[in-house]
């Protein structure tokens, strides 16, 4: 069995290639959610075994993730298959089992980076927020949601979750413990490092899974973490709430931007 990496997150989750076109990791209970281990990191798990499947090692470009059942602490099992699409595109099928039980399927699109007549267009500018020096930490309840422990968040703008506030949105400084590269995998994670985008507006916590998560990469970090992580409620009812979120680096470059689909539990 061999070793992908040892200093990004496939190294941190021991994420190896067993062969025969499969790869295993494991997530541990300190990298758990609201209600198993983090969807984030599951997300990332899936683009790097897309990045270690390519035959060659062009850029993220977009993620398209789907849930399919709830992960456990235990071993995941990835298997992927590789579609050229054209010159520049190549797109990863990847499927994450637990004892043979589907838990996870993304598309994972890469494309080559080319020269084109139209100019370029960096996407909105991060808002007008203090420095994260500037800014004071802030903690997810430990007993809540463990994987908080990763996360060096320090809130910029809107209000805080369960304040009773009319704004459905949370801006935050947010790094990663440990301090890893800013890539597109570690940007999945922070793309889901805040609580739903509806919780400023409550008083208690509620269950709110994602059952499917896009992310979309614009340009490759300048400046590492931290990274400024806005998320926005679009709609939520009927049981469903869905999230917008954006990422930029310090020098307000737009990086990413996602959308997730959760289901309201309680």
């Amino acid at each position: 069995m061999k070793q992908l990496t040892t200093r990004t997150l496939a190294g941190e989750f021991a994420l190896t290639d067993t062969g025969a076109g499969r790869w295993q990791a494991r997530v541990d209970r300190s990298w758990r959610g609201w209600t198993g281990p983090h969807g984030g990191v599951i997300a990332a798990l899936l683009i790097e075994v897309a990045r270690a499947a390519a035959a060659e090692p062009l850029p993220v470009r977009a993620v398209d993730l789907r849930f399919l059942g709830r992960p456990t602490e235990d071993v995941l099992t990835f298997r992927a298959a590789e579609h050229t699409v054209g010159r520049s595109t190549v797109v990863l099928d990847v499927h994450a089992e637990q004892d043979g039980n589907p838990v996870a399927a993304a598309s994972v699109t890469l494309g080559r980076t080319v020269e084109s007549g139209i100019a370029k267009y960096t996407g909105a500018p991060a808002p007008r927020v203090p420095d994260v020096d500037s800014c004071a930490r802030f903690a997810l309840p430990p007993e809540l949601v463990p994987a908080g422990a990763h996360f060096d968040i320090r809130p910029a703008a809107g209000p805080l979750p369960l304040t009773g506030a009319d704004e459905p949105m949370m801006c935050a400084w947010i790094a990663l413990r440990p301090d890893l590269p800013a890539d597109a995998a570690a940007l999945a994670i922070l793309a889901d490092a805040l609580p739903p985008a509806i919780f400023p507006m409550l008083r208690a916590p509620v269950a709110i899974p994602t059952v499917a998560l896009s992310m979309h990469v614009h340009d490759a970090p300048t400046g590492g973490l931290p990274v400024l992580v806005r998320t926005v409620n679009a709609s939520t009812g009927g049981g469903w709430s869905v999230d917008d979120t954006s990422i930029w680096d310090r020098s307000g470059l737009l990086l990413a931007s996602a959308r997730q689909t959760r289901r309201v539990l309680g």
